[in-house]
This record gives structure tokens, C-alpha cells and sequence, in this order.
């Protein structure tokens, strides 16, 4: 059983350059928006549309995602920082006691998707010219695979941890000074996005559900929120209180119900007006 159990503690920082340091989360970020802009433009090709907007997507895309995910983790799960500092939530330092560099640690995918939303919103009115579902039933395949490199960033720096196993299964995190193992939520989670990453591009691909407006997009809030919803069941509370909803459910959980309700309507309307 002990093959079973990992002690796990790697260095959260890949390498230096001089005083800047490349950490393991960051290189994450940039593998998942490269990533993401090979398959879109592969999409792109695929729906004979200029190559050209696809710079302008990629900007919306970083943009909307960072502000979304960052504010979103402050208004969710720590508002009182949000009032107190706002610069060091919108920018990636500390002012104090001392000014470092410290990154955007802090990110809420709940956020992070309210910012995609409205930034698809604004690309598919002022660039594309085509009605904003049909951007998301489509931006939707790289974000899945996306997510599952983030959160293989935040199992890189032993953060957003799972609960004890209270077995011989699991990770031991010794960056927290801990003996006992405990559930890789971080990697149940990744498991989940790379696995609704192929069912979303083989809908994209292999079916004419694309031809739906709003299906592609209401699968992959049932299928996300759905894992979020479930594997939050393995996962630390992130902030005190935090799962004092009613029948013990946390705030990710109770901000994952209504998306999934969301992504249920998309699938399963009858007509096809379009946003």
C-alpha cells in the first residue's frame, strides 16, 4: 500500500533569471494560452474565418481570464482583502510590508468564467460579427484543456489541497509540514478537464452538434461544474466559513449549481435564438 503514497515536494520555481524568478504555476498559465491558440486557430481554419482576429481573441482571452479569476477569488473568498488592497489584487505584486513580485496567486474559475463570458460578448460584437455563442461553443475546447494545466500548476506548488485519505493512499505535502497523506484534489481535477477536453473536441469534430447553437457550451458547463461540484467533496475549505452553506456544501459548490443549471438550459432548449 505504501507504493500508494507520494511524498510530495517539489520547488515551486522552475528557474531564475537574475532576481526574477520562473515558476512552475506561471510556465503552466503560458502553456495553457499557447495551447489554446494552436487549437483555435485550427477551429478558425476549420470555419473559414481570418486569422487575423484570432490576435485579437487571444488578447481578450488573457485579459478577461486573469481580471475574472483574480477579482473572483477575492469577491468569493476573501472580499475584505479586495477593499483593503485593490491594487495587489489587480496587479501581480505585494506593497507590503515590502514590494516583491509576487504573480496572480489567488485565481477563481468561477470568475475566470464570468470574464471569458463577457469578453466573448464584447470579441463577437466588435470583431468577429458573428452571434456570441457561437465564439463560446467553440472557445470552450481549448479552455477545458486549459484548465487542466492550471491546476496542475497549483498541484506544483502543493496548494488547494485535498483532505486527509486517512490511509496509505495519497500525497504527502511536505511543503506544509505535514507526515499524512491526503487526496491529490489537484489531480482528480486535472484528470476530470483533460477528459472533458476530448469529449468537447470530439463533439466539435466527430458530430454536428456545433450546428446547435449553445450546445458545445452548455456541455461543457454541465461537464466542468459538474467535476468542480464533485471534487470539491475531496478538498480543504479554502477560507473560513466556507462551507456553511446548507447541507454542508462550500462556496465552490454553491457557486457551481446554478452554472451547471446554466449549461443544462443551452443543451437542452428547443429553440435557437442566438445572444
Amino acid at each position: 500500500m505504501m507504493l500508494l503514497q507520494i511524498d510530495w515536494n517539489p520547488s515551486p520555481i522552475l528557474f531564475k533569471l537574475g532576481p526574477v524568478a520562473i515558476r512552475y504555476y506561471s510556465l503552466m498559465f503560458v502553456i495553457a494560452f499557447m495551447l489554446g491558440l494552436y487549437l483555435m486557430k485550427k477551429i478558425f481554419i476549420n470555419e473559414k474565418i481570418s486569422l487575423e482576429k484570432l490576435d485579437s481573441l487571444f488578447i481578450y482571452s488573457v485579459i478577461s481570464i486573469l481580471i475574472g479569476a483574480r477579482l473572483g477569488h477575492f469577491l468569493f473568498y476573501d472580499p475584505q482583502f479586495l477593499i483593503e488592497k485593490p491594487l495587489e489584487v489587480l496587479l501581480p505584486f505585494r506593497f507590503s510590508p515590502k514590494f516583491e513580485f509576487t504573480g496572480f496567486a489567488g485565481l477563481a474559475s468561477h470568475g475566470a468564467a464570468i470574464g471569458v463570458i463577457i469578453a466573448m460578448y464584447l470579441f463577437s460584437k466588435k470583431v468577429l460579427k458573428k452571434p456570441m455563442l457561437f465564439i463560446l461553443d467553440r472557445i470552450v475546447v481549448p479552455v477545458a484543456i486549459g484548465a487542466m494545466f492550471v491546476r496542475l500548476g497549483n498541484l506544483m506548488n502543493s496548494e488547494i489541497i485535498g483532505k486527509p485519505t486517512n490511509s496509505d493512499f495519497g500525497f504527502v505535502f511536505k511543503k506544509l509540514g505535514e507526515d499524512f497523506p491526503r487526496h491529490p484534489a489537484q489531480l482528480y481535477e486535472a484528470i476530470s478537464y483533460l477528459v472533458i477536453f476530448i469529449i468537447l473536441w470530439f463533439t466539435y469534430w466527430k458530430t454536428d452538434k456545433k450546428q446547435k447553437s449553445g450546445y458545445i457550451f452548455g456541455l461543457f458547463f454541465v461537464l466542468l461544474w459538474t467535476a468542480r461540484f464533485l471534487v470539491e467533496f475531496f478538498k480543504e475549505k479554502q477560507v473560513e466559513g466556507g462551507e456553511n452553506w446548507i447541507l454542508g456544501l462550500n462556496t465552490g459548490q454553491m457557486l457551481s449549481l446554478p452554472l451547471i443549471l446554466v449549461g443544462l438550459y443551452f443543451m437542452f432548449r428547443k429553440t435557437k435564438a442566438q445572444i
